[in-house]
This record gives structure tokens, C-alpha cells and sequence, in this order.
């Protein structure tokens, strides 16, 4: 009796409010799933069910395309495949100006704990494989072509930059000034009452030197003999903070044995030595102390600040100085430290005429639809020793020369020319604004990526962030590249105009190789606000 009433108390009462429970904490789990896909994608990431499945059952928005394969084999694979991808999804609009690697939703997403006082949430922290957007980054509604090179330095669309923010909070400073459908500069602010060249100016009056030692150069480490320019706001002189700050670093550059060049109001412009002469003559105490012999001046990609002075090489302190030739010689001249890397002054100069060629042969491919001031900003995506930059000498353009990491010390070439460069890894996003450069170069990038076992779409992707619409693409690589990178441009968008060629082989050609010339369109609104 006893049992058949427990059983029975378990089979109906109990059971229906088990069942009850059950299916009430499956419907929030579900709302919850639902809120959260819904706020990771929105509505820019709707895509059809034959897109929401790819082909390699990865998700189509996070994660990775393939497994790692040779080119050949996925190009083989591909003349046989139906289900290579029409089109990619497209990213919601609320990701319209995401920079992968800086983004500070990703570092509360993975829980990383920075150290705030080191400001380390404001440095490189990429999304692992599984976490990277295989969705294409979709322009702001209302975005137009940017306008053309020399205006676009005094005035933008205002849809193509929607936040005025800053024009509101320092509408005093005269930094920015929205006018109607564009914002403007006039080049004010605080250090620059008078627009920034009026302060240029001024720096150069301050310096009696020749113009062509004014080496004031983005680099990592100053050269020999160039100058660091420190300015504070006049508003800030009697701040006692902003006085514990000077203080301090007026003593520790002076144990860094630069020396004040010239000094006026709250501008100062320190030199760094030309030779080994003040470091060797310090305190062996004195702090910051000299670098260890085995210490790599070059090494740059991930690698920790330490908070000591590099010597220069023997023959630098011996000639005192990098001797490098005054601008615009030193564009084509061999540099003193092509040694450093083991390239001779011949091969220097075969590069340099090499890449003039080939820039060249680029341009006929191109002229045909090549608008007038249409091409600013320019990528190289590897640099080798600057000869693409070097060669569009003659352009109203300017390059950002990209070393990758394994050539890493090639960089100082690239300064030592009087280019601007940087290191990077393209397994990763690059650092920079969507929609940023109007031409790509990409030379054998896609094959050495291939050979670390990372992803060409990845990289593709990428290249469509960082590239405004109605931008071009050159890629140059291996035949098989070349063809599976084909496959994806109607996906990527870019299905417009396109020209490929087979080029002269020449002394840097590696392989038989292939040039792919394709541009990207903008979008309609429809697709943009999908």
C-alpha cells in the first residue's frame, strides 16, 4: 500500500509540476539564446539558410573558413565544387568602424584583465580563431566616395564620419567644425591657435640646422643626432602637474645624454647624440642603464618595452652618425645599413629598378578606369626594402610600407629612405580605421601566410575592411593563388571591374607568378542596411 501510493503521488502531481518547470526554464534559456544572437549579429548578419551552413560546417560569422591546405589541392577542389560561397554575410551596422585587434567589447567578452594604469586595454588584443567576423564590415548609411586629395585634408563627408562628438566637446579649440552634409578642419586646437603649419613653422625657425638634418621621424628609435619635439598647452605652464612631468623628463633625457636643441615658451626640442661618446662616460649605476650585448634594437613585433639605451653599431659611432643622403637622394640611394640586413649596394639598386618596372606595367593595367586624385593612401603589404613605395615617387600619394614580422629588420630600410613604415603579422587585423586606403599591394603575402597554416579568406576580409569602396587591389603571387583569390571576389563584392596578367620574369620573381588588379564597389544602401 505504501509503495503503490508513493508511486502514485510521483506520477501525476509531482510529475506535471516537474514537466511545468522543466519547460518554463527551457523557454528563458531560449529567450536568452535568442537576445544573444540577436545582439551579436543583428540584423546585418541575416543571411540565407544556404549561407548559414558553410560549406566546412563553420559558423559563417565567427571562426575560421578551412583547415589549413596547399593552394593547389583547394583550387583542384574548387573546379569541382558547387558550394564555393556567392556571397559572404554581411557584419551589423554596428560594426561599421570596428578595429578588431582594438576592440574593447572583445576584452570583456574573453574576461581579460588588463592593467588599467599601464593603459594595456588600449593595446593589441586580436580575437582567437574561433572568435574572428567572417563577415564583410558594412560602410555607415549615407556613405559617399571620400572626397578627393588635396580638399579631403580640410574637409570630409560627414556620413562617411558619423560622430561629431568631438566637434561639440571642442568647439572652442577650433579642431572641428560641422558644416551642412560635410565637417571641416581648420587645424586649431591647443597647441595650434594658428593651424599646425604656422606651428611647423615656427619649429623650424627654433632649429638653425640645415633642412635636411631635420630628421623628426616616426620611428621607433630616434636616429643618431635626430630630435624629439615636446610641446605643452600654454594653459598648462603654471600647472604643478604638468611642472612635475617636465621636471621629470628634462632629468631623465639628460641622463639619456640628448641635449636641448633650441627652446621657446612651452616648445622644446631635444638631439639625441651622434655617437657612443656620453653613454660609455656615465655612471655604470645611472638608470636608464646601457642594453645587454645580445639585446635585438630591432626586434619590435610583441616584444616587451625595456627601459634601457641601445648603443649604436661600431661604424655608426665611428662616422658619427647614419650618414644617410639628404632628401630626395636618399629615396634611391643605397642606405649604410644594407650590410645590417646582407644586401649589397648592386642588389639595392636592381630592386629599385625592378619595382620601377613593374609600378609601371601596373598603372597601364590600370589608367582605363583610374579617376583623377582617386588614389591617396597607399599600402604596400610587403615592403621588402621600399622599392614599390620608392617608385611611386612621382604620385601625389603617400605609403604605409609594411614589413611582415619574419623581415622584420628590413624596416630600418624603409626610414632610412625617408619612408614611413611598420611590422605586422597578417595572420592578424591590421591597426588601422576601416575604410582606410585606396590601393592594396600585396606581393607574395597570400603564399607566406599560406605556409604558416593561416587563412587567405581571413585575409581577405581584412583587405575589404581596410579598403575604401571604389579601391583597388594588386595581388601578386603564385598562379594557384591567383586562382582560388578569384573565386572569392563576387563573395567579397568586388565583381566590377578586374584585370589579371602574367608578368616578366624578373630577378624577384621567386616562381611563375600572376597580377590580379580588382576593384571594390560601393554598396547600395539596401545591402548596406541589410
Amino acid at each position: 500500500m505504501y509503495g503503490m501510493k508513493h508511486k502514485s503521488e510521483l506520477s501525476f502531481p509531482n510529475i506535471h509540476k516537474l514537466l511545468k518547470s522543466v519547460l518554463i526554464g527551457l523557454v528563458v534559456c531560449l529567450g536568452l539564446l535568442c537576445l544573444y544572437y540577436g545582439w551579436s549579429f543583428g540584423p546585418g548578419s541575416r543571411r540565407s539558410d544556404e549561407e548559414a551552413s558553410g560549406s566546412d560546417g563553420s559558423d559563417p560569422i565567427f571562426g575560421g573558413f578551412v583547415l589549413h591546405r596547399d593552394f593547389d589541392d583547394l583550387h583542384e577542389d574548387q573546379e569541382h565544387n558547387s558550394e564555393v560561397p556567392k556571397s559572404l554575410p554581411v557584419c551589423d551596422l554596428q560594426f561599421s568602424d570596428l578595429i578588431p585587434c582594438i576592440d574593447r567589447n572583445l576584452i570583456y567578452q574573453l574576461r581579460l584583465k588588463p592593467n588599467l594604469t599601464l593603459m594595456e586595454h588600449y593595446e593589441r588584443h586580436c580575437p582567437p580563431p574561433e572568435r574572428r567576423y567572417n563577415c564583410l564590415i558594412p560602410p555607415p548609411l549615407g556613405y559617399k566616395i571620400p572626397i578627393r586629395w588635396p580638399e579631403s585634408r580640410d574637409e570630409v563627408w560627414k556620413a562617411n564620419i558619423p560622430h561629431t562628438h568631438l566637434a561639440q566637446e571642442k568647439s572652442d579649440q577650433n579642431w572641428m567644425v560641422v558644416n551642412g552634409d560635410k565637417i571641416n578642419f581648420p587645424g586649431g586646437g591647443t597647441h595650434f591657435h594658428d593651424g599646425a603649419d604656422k606651428y611647423i613653422v615656427a619649429l623650424s625657425r627654433m632649429l638653425k640646422f640645415p633642412a635636411d638634418k631635420f630628421n623628426n621621424e616616426l620611428d621607433r628609435l630616434l636616429r643618431p643626432g635626430g630630435y624629439f619635439v615636446y610641446t605643452s598647452p600654454e594653459a598648462y605652464a603654471q600647472d604643478p602637474e604638468n611642472r612635475r612631468i617636465w621636471n621629470a623628463m628634462s632629468d631623465l633625457l639628460k641622463r639619456m645624454c640628448w641635449k636641448v636643441a633650441a627652446k621657446k615658451e612651452q616648445s622644446v626640442v631635444w638631439a639625441k647624440p651622434l655617437t657612443n661618446s656620453c653613454y660609455l662616460k656615465r655612471d655604470p649605476q645611472t638608470q636608464p642603464p646601457l642594453c645587454d650585448s645580445d639585446d635585438d634594437p630591432d626586434a619590435s613585433w610583441n616584444v616587451s618595452m625595456k627601459a634601457c639605451i641601445s648603443l649604436y653599431s661600431a661604424k655608426v659611432h665611428k662616422e658619427k652618425g647614419s650618414r644617410v643622403a639628404p632628401w630626395p637622394q636618399r629615396l634611391t640611394t643605397a642606405p649604410p645599413r644594407l650590410e645590417e640586413i646582407g644586401v649589397s649596394p648592386e642588389e639595392f639598386q636592381e630592386d629599385t629598378g625592378i619595382w620601377r618596372f613593374r609600378v609601371i606595367e601596373y598603372w597601364k593595367q590600370m589608367k582605363s578606369v583610374i579617376q583623377k586624385n582617386s588614389i591617396r593612401n597607399v599600402m604596400d603589404m610587403n615592403s621588402n626594402l621600399g622599392g614599390f613605395a620608392a617608385a611611386l615617387n612621382g604620385k601625389d600619394v603617400w605609403v604605409m610600407n609594411v614589413a611582415p614580422v619574419r623581415v622584420s629588420s628590413r624596416l630600418k630600410i624603409i626610414y632610412d629612405r625617408g619612408l614611413i613604415g611598420t611590422v605586422h603579422d597578417w595572420c592578424e587585423a591590421f591597426s588601422t580605421y576601416p575604410r582606410t586606403y585606396d590601393l592594396l599591394h600585396a606581393w607574395a603575402v597570400f603564399s607566406e601566410i599560406n605556409e604558416r597554416g593561416c587563412g587567405a579568406e581571413d585575409l581577405l576580409i581584412e583587405m575589404d575592411r581596410i579598403l575604401r569602396p571604389d579601391g583597388f587591389v594588386i595581388i601578386r603571387d603564385k598562379p594557384a593563388v591567383i586562382n582560388y583569390i578569384r573565386k572569392f571576389l563576387t563573395a567579397l563584392k568586388w565583381d566590377g571591374w578586374l584585370s589579371e596578367v602574367e608578368p616578366r620574369v624578373d630577378a624577384l620573381s621567386s616562381s611563375e607568378e600572376r597580377v590580379l588588379i580588382a576593384r571594390k564597389k560601393l554598396w547600395d544602401e539596401g545591402l548596406t542596411a541589410m
